[in-house]
């Protein structure tokens, strides 16, 4: 399905050193202030207390997350679970206070603006969970990319594995670089949008190869350089349908999901935007400068012997 043909190629990669350029300049500054900041983890990484009240009817979660707020947490955790009476609240580690302290300063805070809620459950989380997380959170990445590698180099070949692999790594570390720059909350739901964007950021780069190989078939006059302007021009239609539906998506939990899937939503817009300047300037560019060929992706077909192999 196209919404619309563009007649004449259009010459990315003319330009392909400048946005790399730039591109490398934004992977410096994602990963200066990855140094630098650090990530803001929540309390699923760092550790803290989680605490469970219920309500008689469905809560109110915006005043409850005032209310939190208003006694220094400010970036506690508020949402319901199972039903809409049901709310969990996790707050950071305190140095001055345990967590059954916590529990009781925010209960009496939340029953002086309703005397009906109740406790459910305080639990508090350990560091050493958190550690578990990361750790858990850092081998589903790297099997991820692993996993990327292999599928790329056995359908296409390493040239196009390596060029993929490096953009959605750029993606993944840009992402983060935004999340470390303004100090947003990084959860696990963020940690589930970083590695959706891998495979998002994968799928768009396979498209692009393809109509490359496909071009390698069809248009044997064409240089590298035309074949693969070829290839992304052609597939900028099916770009604009797939990720502006995706993004319309998105753009919905960003807007009115609330707070639980505001990051969420956050990081997954970050990635689909990088994930599209990427596949084109960045893996593509990448592949011609590893010096892809036509003969890296179409085998040659070996010419039938007329003798039949006998001997005369």
């Amino acid at each position: 399905m196209e919404l619309f043909r563009i007649k004449k190629d259009i010459p990315f990669m003319r330009h392909a050193l400048i946005f790399n350029v730039i591109s490398a300049l934004t992977f410096v500054a994602a990963v200066f202030f990855l140094l630098h900041k650090g990530l803001h983890f929540s309390v699923e990484f760092t550790g803290g207390t989680v605490m469970e009240v219920t309500y008689p009817k469905a809560a109110d979660v915006d005043a409850i997350r005032r209310t939190v707020e208003g006694l220094g947490y400010t970036d506690a955790p508020v949402q319901t679970f199972g039903k809409a009476q049901d709310v969990v609240i996790r707050l950071p580690l305190s140095k001055t206070m345990t967590a059954a302290d916590q529990a009781t300063q925010v209960m009496q805070a939340l029953q002086a603006k309703d005397p009906e809620v109740r406790q459910q459950r305080v639990e508090q989380v350990g560091a050493q969970v958190g550690d578990e997380l990361a750790h858990d959170g850092l081998m589903a990445l790297l099997f991820v990319v692993l996993g990327v590698v292999i599928y790329l180099a056995i359908r296409f070949e390493w040239k196009f594995a390596i060029a993929a692999i490096v953009a959605n790594l750029h993606d993944v570390v840009i992402i983060l670089g935004f999340f470390a720059f303004f100090q947003w909350e990084f959860n696990l739901s963020v940690l589930a949008a970083v590695l959706a964007v891998l495979g998002y950021s994968v799928n768009e780069s396979v498209v692009i190869f393809d109509r490359i190989r496909e071009n390698f078939r069809k248009q044997r006059k064409m240089s590298v350089k035309e074949v693969i302007d070829n290839a992304i021009t052609s597939t900028i239609s099916r770009t604009i349908i797939t990720h502006g539906c995706t993004q319309m998506m998105v753009l919905s939990m960003l807007l009115i999901g609330g707070p639980t899937l505001h990051y969420f939503a956050v990081a997954l817009t970050i990635g689909i935007c990088f994930g599209i300047y990427s596949s084109v300037f960045v893996a593509a560019a990448i592949a011609m400068w590893l010096g892809v060929t036509r003969e890296d992706l179409i085998k040659p077909v070996k010419e039938k012997d007329d003798t039949d192999g006998a001997v005369v």
